[in-house]
Parts: structure tokens; C-alpha cells; sequence
């Protein structure tokens, strides 16, 4: 069973299966997060939704240089979760099945291309309480060994 973050489903409401990939971007004691601007403003760990077709490290190595302009080294999966979730960008309700992954930033190589998305090297520590999901925080968490 894949652990749940956020709200429960809403009952009677229908949800589409959106599969998606993201990484915990670490450089010595700070990591890498996106802000994106709109629909609401949040932080959050760089990644986004696989394209029919796309393996998750293929959408992971893209969506990390679409919303940060880097590169990065060979990514190990950490776990997954899923949350379910209204996307107004989309107009639809998703369960999002998000498979997380740990990777080094090797190279910067643009300003991020995604529109109304911004990197953000901040310190580890103080990404926790940035994120804007449980799930993105349960696995940076993971990946700097503090419990809870």
C-alpha cells in the first residue's frame, strides 16, 4: 500500500491517476526547490507529471531543468506517495501518485524554462517547513535522516 499525504478522496468525486516524478536536490547541507508562483504560491520539490510514453527518471531529468535550469547526477528512488488533489491548471481532481528520488545537482544550465517557476537553494533544514506538502516534506525528512 502506497501511503497516503493531505486530504482523503472526496467521496463520490472522481479521480484521474496522475503519475509524476520528483527529486530531494541536495549540495552539501542545502537543496534545491522550485517556487512556482501560481495557481497558489508554494514551494516544492522540483519535478512534475510523466508524459505518455516517458520513463519517471526521463520526466524527472526534464521537469527538474523546466522548473530549476540544472542538471543532475544519477537519481535513486526514495519511495512514493500519492495525495489527491484538485489541479487548477488542469481543471481536474487527480490522485497524484508522486515517486520521489534523491539526486546531486551537477550542472546549472539556464534560468528555469516553465513559466512562473523559480529555483531556490535554501538550507535544508528550513526547506522542511517551506514545502507546501506533507509528502514532499515526510521525504526530505527521509533524506537527512531526521525522524518523523
Amino acid at each position: 500500500m502506497i501511503r497516503r499525504f493531505g486530504e482523503p478522496p472526496v467521496k463520490g468525486q472522481r479521480y484521474g491517476l496522475r503519475r509524476g516524478t520528483y527529486a530531494v536536490l541536495m549540495n552539501g547541507r542545502d537543496v534545491l526547490l522550485t517556487y512556482q508562483e501560481a495557481p497558489e504560491p508554494e514551494f516544492q520539490l522540483p519535478g512534475g507529471g510523466i508524459d505518455p510514453g516517458e520513463s519517471p527518471v526521463r520526466a524527472l531529468r526534464r521537469e527538474v531543468f523546466e522548473e530549476t535550469g540544472w542538471s543532475i547526477g544519477t537519481p535513486v528512488r526514495l519511495g512514493a506517495f500519492r495525495r489527491f488533489a484538485y489541479m487548477p491548471e488542469y481543471d481536474r481532481w487527480a490522485e497524484k501518485l508522486c515517486t520521489i528520488y534523491a539526486a546531486r545537482p551537477t550542472r546549472r544550465l539556464s534560468e528555469p524554462t516553465e513559466p512562473g517557476h523559480t529555483a531556490v537553494w535554501t538550507a535544508a533544514r528550513d526547506a522542511v517547513d517551506l514545502l507546501g506538502n506533507d509528502g514532499d516534506r515526510h521525504f526530505l525528512k527521509l533524506a537527512l535522516g531526521i525522524a518523523g
